[in-house]
């Protein structure tokens, strides 16, 4: 089951579930679209790879026991490991490689 985290990794953003602004990796890092395109540049910092818009969970069970208040949203707060700093070098050190080669 997909973890939707509460906020921007980066810049600490509120990103609810409803966001159309959160972006995700494959390993759910979750960063929001602002983030992703001017200090990522579209490079995870913790694992390398691209980010896609992040689904977003029916607030309805349209099916029964499939929606948000069965299966609700983290809030557990995620942060950066390293700092931007670092995030930007390794991003830069990659992002002419395209995320499906990296």
């Amino acid at each position: 089951m997909l973890t939707l985290r509460p906020n921007c990794e980066c810049c600490d953003r509120d990103l609810p579930p409803e966001s159309q602004v959160a972006m995700i990796c494959s390993y759910e890092c979750t960063f929001c679209r602002t983030c992703v395109d001017t200090v990522l540049a579209n490079v995870c910092p913790n694992c390398g790879g691209g980010f896609q818009p992040r689904p977003i969970r029916p607030r309805m069970a349209r099916r029964a026991g499939v929606s948000l208040a069965h299966q609700p949203a983290s809030t557990e707060r995620v942060h950066l490991r390293r700092g931007i700093e670092d995030a930007r070098a390794f991003a830069a050190a990659v992002t002419d490689i395209p995320p499906q080669d990296r």
